[in-house]
């Protein structure tokens, strides 16, 4: 069948448009118009209803779920009801989809040249020897270095990013007039989020594509889209000009997403003067520092008897009672110094004291002790809790492990913890899929927390939460920092919430501290290029809005660039 993709004004109409799975609506009189060379990005929560109104629009939806009502336009041309073999002479043609997540969506038993290809194939296009120098223009055009070498390439062998480049590029193979963007950059690190949203912008400006960019992050939206259409539960509150809908939200919710979205954040956290800058005597007599790091190496054997020097000299300090992050982009060494620190790993050479006692070579028992003072609370909640465990008796097992108290006694401490980290507590009885992701991550820091630890280690622990989950977590946090006094190592990758929780920062690139000192200063005043091309990155800082200078903190909180 031949279709003829729509040229100028209107690219794409939603027109009252409502889905349902197994007879429960889910999508509630949805309408929006994309015009040709715009960004309209659909901005919500997990659940509001997006990616349904992006699959509904391309006919591909889950099993269960259907159209019950409203239309479908591209162009001129009304796509309604049409049959999924119908559907197919468009997808590609017309409407290009990129995916959210690269890992599934790429055949890891097949060359990527050979699946950007076999959109062309499918789509009748016969030459072989034309389609392989389609392919590796389109690599070209996606900013893939050396397109020959990668199109031969698997998918595992390639960077997060240059799969995410991967997948747009077949999106553009055929040429679409519109491209939808499903959560295109929420695995990425935001330098490699920056330069796919830029590559996305080009296509916009050169081709005219129209482009639906489905986020949770109203920071890419508010730096990206032309048109915001904000969803809550299924429908539409708010929708209009980008610029007008941030300056004014009218909606309650909208209001809510700006307030929690880390991009949108202008103050920084400033500790009171611990005790040992007040008092003189107490100086004298206590270490301010809860972790010092010297010198830290850690290699790992690749290829025979060749070696990656993933961590090369790392020191940093942490004072107790504060939160102090590690922040670079995947690789650069953040989470295994995290291990480090925490005595899964043990390092090649350098010290680790906690608390002023030397750990780095502790062993058996003396590890095992150690295990009460440092916990760590992971990036991904639904892998690090047993699906078979009830979540009173998760977050009860480290005191089962340490044989502290009896049952009854720990079953109490457990409904107590669940209670701090604000949880109901009818939760007690259920299993962790019977949770949402924010509820999942609330249950690991209360097990984190069980056995009185005096450190915690988050290792990306809010970077799979939507924003609003995202900054209900990190208000927990620092209650629970100033409640208990606990002390912080923040591993991230994300600036914009490093700003939000930490006081103090290191910097993290290729396995080096390049520059480390107060957040504010390090905002205000970044000194290093790469600290600069990273600040640059966050989403959102074309909107940011500027903030009263604050007071300085002490200099025993600040630092300064590195060599």
């Amino acid at each position: 069948m031949t279709v003829n993709a729509p040229t100028g004004g209107t690219v794409l109409t939603a027109a009252d448009l409502r889905v349902s799975y197994a007879g429960r609506e889910v999508v509630h009189g949805v309408s929006f118009e994309l015009n040709e060379g715009e960004t309209l990005a659909l901005v919500g929560e997990s659940g509001s209803g997006k990616s349904t109104t992006a699959h509904a629009i391309l006919g591909l939806l889950p099993e269960g779920g259907r159209v019950d009502a409203g239309s479908v336009r591209l162009g001129d041309l009304d796509v309604s009801g049409w049959s999924d073999r119908a559907l197919r002479g468009i997808r590609g043609p017309i409407v290009g989809l990129v995916p959210q997540d690269p890992v599934t969506s790429l055949d890891p038993v097949r060359p990527i040249g050979a699946q950007v290809e076999e959109i062309l194939r499918l789509h009748g296009h016969r030459d072989r020897r034309r389609r392989r120098a389609r392919v590796l223009e389109l690599l070209d055009r996606v900013g893939i270095d050396d397109p020959d070498l990668r199109a031969r390439q698997y998918p595992h062998e390639l960077s997060g990013g240059m799969r995410q480049r991967v997948l747009i590029a077949t999106a553009i193979a055929l040429r679409p007039r519109v491209l939808i963007a499903d959560e295109p950059t929420s695995a990425l690190d935001a330098t490699v989020q920056r330069r796919v949203l830029d590559l996305l912008d080009e296509l916009r400006r050169e081709e005219g594509t129209g482009i639906l960019l489905v986020t949770h992050d109203l920071g890419v939206a508010a730096d990206r889209a032309q048109q915001l259409v904000v969803l809550k539960d299924g429908a539409i509150v708010e929708q209009g000009a980008s610029a007008d809908v941030l300056a004014a939200p009218s909606d309650a919710y909208t209001r809510q997403l700006l307030a929690d979205a880390p991009a949108f954040v202008t103050g920084f956290r400033r500790p009171e003067a611990p005790p040992f800058l007040r008092d003189a005597a107490a100086v004298a007599a206590e270490d301010p520092y809860a972790i010092v790091a010297e010198g830290l190496v850690k290699e790992f054997r690749v290829k025979r008897r060749e070696s990656f020097r993933a961590v090369d000299d790392v020191s940093f300090r942490v004072r107790r009672g504060t939160t102090h992050a590690l922040v670079g982009e995947s690789g650069s060494g953040k989470t295994t110094t995290a291990r480090l620190i925490t005595r899964f790993q043990r390092a090649d050479a350098g010290t680790i004291r906690l608390d002023g006692e030397d750990v780095t070579g502790v062993s058996g028992e003396g590890l095992r002790a150690l295990r009460r003072r440092i916990q760590l609370v992971y990036q991904n909640p639904f892998a690090s809790l047993d699906p078979r465990q009830q979540v009173a008796d998760i977050v009860a097992e480290p005191l089962q492990n340490f044989r502290v108290g009896s049952k009854a006694e720990r079953r109490e401490r457990a409904l107590a913890l669940i209670d701090r980290v604000a949880l109901p507590a009818d939760l007690a009885r259920r299993t962790p899929r019977e949770l949402s992701g924010g509820q999942r991550q609330r249950v690991a820091i209360a097990r984190a927390l069980a056995i009185d630890p005096e450190i915690l280690v988050l290792d990306e622990a809010v970077s799979a939460l939507d924003v609003t989950v995202q900054a209900r977590i990190l208000e927990l946090l620092a209650s629970l920092q100033a409640e208990l006094g606990l002390t912080y190592l923040f591993i991230s990758h994300d600036l914009a919430v490093v700003r939000r929780i930490s006081h103090t920062v290191s910097v993290m690139r290729r396995g080096r501290i390049v520059e480390e000192g107060a957040t504010e200063e390090l905002f205000r005043d970044p000194q290093h290029d790469y600290t600069r091309e990273l600040l640059a990155a966050v989403p959102g800082r074309a909107a940011e809005r500027t903030a009263e200078p604050a007071a300085a903190l002490t200099a025993a909180l600040t630092g300064r660039a590195l060599s």
